[in-house]
């Protein structure tokens, strides 16, 4: 009985039971930094979205911006969404966790205006 405990104290620390993961997506974004008009989804741009920030692209300032307006067109915490790659460019890899792929491009055409098959 005392080894059976013991190997199963063993097995929680070392992580062996099965886990629950939530879904990530990662998403490719073409940003315009610092526009005049409203920030906001503006549409597909080839295989990437087009946001618009009106956020300068000085210090991070963009990149934060994007992040936030994401994290609310979507319906996420804050901390759910990371820049991935792209930090100084204007083409960016997000990663999302907590929804599904189908589900993120559902919620973006409907912020963009678009209607999804």
């Amino acid at each position: 009985m005392f080894r059976q405990a013991l190997l199963r104290r063993r097995l929680v620390s070392q992580g062996h039971y099965p886990r629950v993961v939530a879904p990530t997506t990662r998403l490719r974004l073409r940003v315009a930094p610092g526009a005049s008009r409203s920030p906001g989804i503006v549409g597909r741009h080839g295989e990437a979205w087009k946001v618009r920030v009106g956020a300068p692209p000085e210090r991070g300032k963009a990149n934060e911006a994007v992040l936030a307006l994401l994290a609310e067109i979507l319906a996420v915490p804050r901390s759910s969404v990371a820049l991935v790659s792209g930090g100084g460019s204007r083409d960016k890899i997000v990663e999302l966790a907590g929804i599904e792929p189908d589900e993120t491009e559902r919620r973006l055409a409907s912020a963009g205006g678009q209607e999804t098959g």
